[in-house]
């Protein structure tokens, strides 16, 4: 288990965040009628557009396709690539190595999304890739202390056309001994919700990030409020902000401390793409290499059920 001061660890392991775990690897065989038939009989899915060449065709489509669950199986190395040994520690495997040396030893999935964008048919050859897009900090579960590992996985086919892209979330956590009593996690203070903000906390919920725009002369306000500082009229709307933004300011917080939160604490002044500007969290980068202008994308931070803040991290050359 790591021994060094927990804001080195901490930026060691969120450097991880925008990183390739995996270049484009292609699966080791193409998409093919008879595995397409084993998953729809062990699946129990009995629609004939997986096996039936003419019911398909009766659908409008050229003939077979297959389940999109299975995209992920298409890809899939076999059990002797995962045991065999390989030379260096690079990409997946390093991140696992430096979750391990911090104790976080276990994994267990938690959930994926994912969004099919279309139907693979036989014949097409698949390949993913893998990047980090967040390492939560370590938070207190039923099954020990963890962090929530999520990743995105694209996957396309033979012409590097994207066919699918899967949100894949892991909780890698320390075994908590049997019978030990593990006190509860402190909430994040409340805020002051009140009828001219709380739009934006129940959007917030839903990892919308919403600026205040003034009905009359269209000039965004933030934060919230029921008069337009321009105009005066009292009629608004929203409109969803891009998610990108430039450190405008910022503060290191260290003292003093709260439990709810992790230290040392990027406190930023994020102005976004649209004009506004927001206080909030950086996270994945250490504080010394916090810098004004630097280029930030949107984060979320499901702090509890009850509560979801917008935090931001170090754009990438690509989400810019």
């Amino acid at each position: 288990m790591s021994t060094e001061p927990d804001s080195a660890y901490e930026a060691r392991l969120q450097a991880f965040t925008g990183r390739v775990l995996s270049d484009p690897a292609p699966g080791q065989d193409p998409v093919n009628q008879p595995m397409i038939r084993h998953w729809a009989e062990a699946m129990g899915d009995t629609n004939p557009v997986y096996t039936d060449a003419a019911a398909a065709r009766a659908t409008g489509r050229d003939g077979v396709v297959a389940p999109a669950p299975m995209v992920q199986a298409w890809t899939m190395r076999g059990y002797t690539a995962t045991v065999a040994p390989r030379p260096g520690r690079s990409g997946a495997d390093a991140l696992a190595d430096l979750l391990d040396e911090g104790g976080y030893t276990s994994v267990v999935a938690t959930d994926s999304e994912l969004e099919f964008v279309r139907e693979l048919v036989p014949g097409d050859e698949v390949s993913v890739a893998e990047v980090v897009e967040s390492i939560s900090e370590e938070k207190r579960t039923g099954l020990g202390a963890g962090r929530f590992v999520t990743t995105l996985r694209t996957y396309r086919d033979g012409h590097g056309e994207v066919v699918a892209t899967q949100r894949w979330r892991t909780l890698r956590f320390r075994p908590a001994a049997p019978g030990t009593a593990r006190p509860p996690r402190a909430l994040r203070p409340r805020p002051a919700v009140n009828r001219d903000n709380a739009f934006w906390f129940e959007a917030a919920k839903d990892h919308r990030l919403l600026v205040q725009r003034c009905a009359d002369c269209k000039v965004l306000r933030h934060p919230p409020g029921p008069c337009c500082p321009h105009c005066g009229s009292l009629d608004w709307d929203t409109v969803q902000a891009s998610g990108r933004g430039r450190v405008h300011s910022f503060a290191v917080n260290h003292h003093p401390r709260h439990p709810a939160f992790q230290y040392p604490l990027v406190v930023a002044l994020v102005e976004l793409d649209e004009g506004t500007r927001l206080i909030t969290n950086l996270t994945g980068i250490a504080p010394e290499d916090v810098e004004i202008d630097l280029p930030v994308v949107l984060d979320w931070l499901d702090a509890d059920p009850d509560l979801s803040l917008p935090v931001f991290r170090p754009a990438t050359t690509e989400a810019r």
